[in-house]
């Protein structure tokens, strides 16, 4: 059937009415262009789209220029494009007279098919960007009925039917075997790509829209959503994927590690920038994420979220037309050899020329990435890695102009940024709708060979299924971290400044293991919250700590082991193992301690208060090394980040940059986190009958209550592991004492505070730009700076055999119910002095009479009539207000 005539000036109509909704925002400059060579066909673009836009050059400039820089990018071009550019021309007027001869049969591509088994013709047409205008489809092919099939899209996914797109452009010709629908009726459907000049275009392809028959007389265009959230979601659609012709670029390499998402990843829209195949690949070598000595960067907890992020994400890709390639790392060597050696068959397999990926800022992991890029630049393969981890890149954060004082707190830490702020942050980016797909897949591993979510088996033979709790609790997917900080920002984050601390309430995001993986990009997750309605600073802190953390590990690169402090590293710690056991199974006999150590266990996560309770408890009043508390967070945590445990264990192992001004107390710290016990009673089910009041102190029941409540110590419930809390937590100060008073050489002798030797990379900044390159900075162990130190030790260097309960500066933190609760028992207590003031002048003044009246032989004044109103209680059990203002309860 001849294609049907379309007026000139109703093309002109048409293309003046899609240029005004480039001006309003929307539709792109380059969906605008395609739209022109689609209506007006290829010579009248060229002669007549210059003088179609020449308005635009003074009422916008900008777009004007966008608009030129598109013409001139696609009609640049040679002798061999042109006559390409003739032959498919002419095999599409054949295509399209065999489709309209009656008894022929249209075919259904599959993607899976292969130029080799090819029967029939196959034409890559140009991809018309999302929102285009499909009036002159609806021309060509409303005569055609249209029957939709499901179609099976690559790697078995299930794709929903593509629309059939012919355009006047096409680009080069491919062989390809067509494939029958299931009912038998015939169908035809073209796999679009965009041409060359397109593809260099920083655009976005979208994916192809499902229409009914009668949605394709529509000429109106679905609005754009201005909404990022929902542009997310519309970017999750199933689509069928770009394949290459024969004579597509070299592919490139998308090498995923931490970044496993869509929205928000710069190297995967860096990727589409290049304009060829995108090949990604998740790559598993055990011995360089481990990390070196001790390190466990990949515990047991994080390696099965992986395995479900893994998963996860390959069917996000597959949605958008595309396929995860896991490989397994089986290089010679150890170390960077494992990976380089990797890429460089995977480079030999399928030609790529080009490797993208997301920066990993862990010491041993950049050093990895700096050995791989270098390898294989010198082989001629252009490597990218972009930065996205953290907000800030800390190997660019820089204390010039702020100096060393106060480092290691965040506040510090934010003025460094401030005083030498790097590139801009930037906005969120989109997730792309497709990805173009190689000719050719390489040839990778089953997921479940990675081993990463492998359990462990007994004696005969059946699995511990130790992750069931897990599966239950979380949702592993990119969707699932969007959910969550959804539901936190029309929710928790309304509580979070004043009630963070509450274990007993979701009142914190919960979003830490997305940030680690990288399913979710701080850039987005400070985005979103700055747009929501509630933005509490210290919230938005939180990712200033985690940058923190970063940067303390560049700075020391030993920090997971190896003690800050020089004196701290010969603390008398205890080696009992059995105290480590109940701590790590939850069965010390402290009910706060122990919940939280169970829920780390069956979930894999606990909020940050719950982890300085623990943390204090296993350093403080067990006496155990901080290393033992953080090799088993990292083996249990699903969040386990190497730096941000690493510097919060040293912190609370007295050795760290930024000491804790604080203890917390095993049992009186739940007047803060846990008032009533729900946390308790979620966790330890055993205890769940007692009273509220001592639910966290089950000892001091009457053995009459405990019957009652089925409480059996050493059988239902463990008895404490210790007893002694004050006298241990004693002790503790002044081991502390003794190490500093032993090594003075370590503590500043006019502010008390602990001297630490200087990283090299310090020493430069500090004494400037002159001696980064000198010699200087090679001996930077011998530049000692004074730290943060806490108070309590200061005092205890005086008396170091005096008990904590002597010391002014006492750090162990009581616990409260919320500021405000202490603000008013603050004013309480100020009008009861008032009050008590007012009281003995009246008792002074009424004695007085009395002993006027007696020595005068008056009678005594008669006794007040009535009884007093008693007080009624406090809401609040725990909030008993000194000097009886408030009764309490029993």
């Amino acid at each position: 059937m001849p294609r049907p005539v379309v007026d000139a000036d109703d093309s002109k109509a048409s293309v003046r009415k899609w240029l005004r909704e480039v001006l309003a925002g929307r539709e792109d400059p380059e969906g605008f262009f395609a739209m022109c060579v689609s209506v007006l066909g290829h010579q009248e673009t060229r002669s007549q789209f210059q003088s179609l836009i020449q308005p635009l050059s003074a009422a916008n400039r900008s777009l004007h220029a966008a608009l030129t820089s598109v013409y001139q990018g696609y009609f640049h071009k040679t002798e061999d494009d042109e006559l390409e550019l003739a032959l498919a021309l002419s095999t599409l007027e054949m295509k399209d007279h065999q489709l309209s001869t009656p008894g022929t049969e249209s075919r259904l591509q599959q993607p899976g098919d292969t130029p080799s088994q090819s029967s029939s013709v196959h034409l890559n047409s140009v991809s018309q960007p999302q929102g285009s205008s499909h009036t002159q489809q609806a021309d060509v092919r409303g005569q055609r009925k249209k029957k939709h099939l499901a179609q099976t899209g690559p790697w078995g996914m299930v794709c929903p039917p593509q629309i059939t797109q012919e355009t006047e452009l096409q680009k080069s010709t491919n062989v390809d075997k067509g494939g029958k629908g299931t009912t038998g009726t015939s169908q035809s459907a073209y796999v679009s790509r965009p041409p060359a000049s397109f593809s260099t275009q920083k655009t976005v392809l979208k994916s192809d829209q499902t229409m009914e028959e009668g949605d394709l007389n529509r000429t109106e265009k679905p609005k754009r959503s201005r909404n990022r959230r929902k542009r997310r979601e519309g970017g999750g659609q199933q689509v069928v994927g770009l394949p290459s012709s024969p004579s597509a670029p070299s592919p490139v390499l998308l090498w995923f590690r931490r970044d496993l998402r869509l929205c928000d990843n710069p190297a995967l829209i860096g990727s589409l920038e290049v304009g060829a195949p995108v090949i990604p690949v998740f790559i598993w070598s055990p011995e360089e994420e481990e990390g070196p000595g001790i390190t466990v960067a990949m515990g047991g907890a994080c390696k099965y979220w992986l395995h479900q992020a893994l998963s996860c994400f390959r069917s996000s890709l597959e949605c958008i037309g595309s396929h995860l390639i896991f490989l397994k790392a089986n290089g010679e060597g150890h170390g960077v050899g494992s990976s380089l050696h990797t890429l460089r068959e995977l480079i030999k397999e399928t030609g790529a020329r080009t490797v993208l990926a997301n920066a990993l800022y862990e010491p041993w992991l950049k050093e990895r990435d700096d050995v791989v890029v270098s390898a294989l630049q010198e082989v001629g393969v252009q490597c990218k890695v972009f930065h996205s981890y953290c907000l800030r890149d800390p190997y660019s954060v820089s204390t010039e102009g702020v100096g060393l004082r106060g480092i290691g707190s965040v506040s510090h830490f934010m003025s460094c940024c401030r005083q030498n702020p790097g590139s801009a942050l930037g906005v969120p980016l989109e997730p792309p709708g497709s990805l173009p797909t190689p000719a050719h897949w390489p040839q990778g591993v089953c997921l479940d060979n990675l081993e990463l979510a492998r359990m462990p088996r007994r004696k005969d033979g059946t699995m511990v299924d130790w992750a069931f709790n897990i599966r239950k609790s979380w949702d592993f997917s990119e969707e699932g971290a969007h959910a969550r900080l959804e539901a936190f920002l029309h929710d928790g984050v309304y509580r979070y400044e004043k009630e963070s601390g509450r274990a007993d309430a979701p009142n914190t995001s919960s979003l830490s293991p997305y940030l680690h993986f990288g399913q979710l990009s701080p850039r987005w997750l400070l985005w979103d919250a700055k747009g929501a309605r509630c933005r509490p600073p210290k919230f938005q802190r939180k990712l200033a700590w985690r940058d923190l953390a970063y940067w303390q590990l560049t700075l020391f690169p030993d920090l997971p082991w190896e003690s800050l402090r020089p004196p701290y590293k010969n603390l008398r710690w205890s080696n009992d193992r059995g105290h480590l056991k109940a701590w790590q199974r939850g069965r010390t006999g402290y009910p706060l301690v122990d919940a939280a150590m169970r829920q780390l266990w069956l979930t894999g996560w606990m909020n940050n208060y719950m982890r300085h309770v623990v943390a204090s408890f296993l350093i403080a009043y067990l006496h155990l090394p901080w290393q033992d508390g953080y090799r088993w967070f990292q083996d249990t945590l699903l969040d386990a980040d190497v730096a941000i445990d690493a510097m919060m264990w040293q912190n609370g192992g007295m050795c760290g940059l930024d000491h804790w001004n604080f203890v917390m107390h095993p049992t009186d710290a739940a007047m803060t986190c846990d008032p009533y016990g729900s946390y308790v009673r979620k966790w330890c089910p055993e205890l769940a009958d007692l009273p509220d009041e001592l639910i966290h102190k089950p000892w001091k029941c009457p053995a009459s209550m405990l019957r009652r409540a089925g409480v059996v110590f050493g059988q239902t419930y463990p008895d404490r592991i210790i007893t002694d809390l004050e006298e241990r937590r004693s002790r503790s100060l002044q081991d502390v004492a003794l190490v500093r008073k032993e090594f003075g050489q370590f503590v500043d002798k006019r502010t008390g505070c602990d001297l630490v030797p200087l990283p090299p990379r310090l020493v430069s900044e500090a004494l400037g730009s002159s001696h980064r390159n000198g010699g200087v900075a090679a001996e930077a162990k011998q530049f000692l700076l004074p730290v943060i130190t806490r108070m309590e030790f200061k005092h205890q260097l005086e008396d170091p055999d005096a008990d904590a309960a002597s010391n002014p500066y006492n750090a162990v933190l009581k616990g409260y119910v919320s500021r405000k609760r202490d603000e008013t028992i603050a004013f309480l207590n100020e009008r009861d002095f008032t009050a008590s003031v007012m009281y003995e002048g009246t008792q002074r003044k009424e004695r007085l009479e009395s002993d006027y009246r007696r020595m005068e032989g008056l009678p005594t004044p008669p006794a007040p009539q009535g009884r007093a109103r008693r007080t009624p209680k406090a809401k609040d059990k725990f909030s008993l207000v000194p000097g009886g203002v408030v009764t309490s309860l029993r």
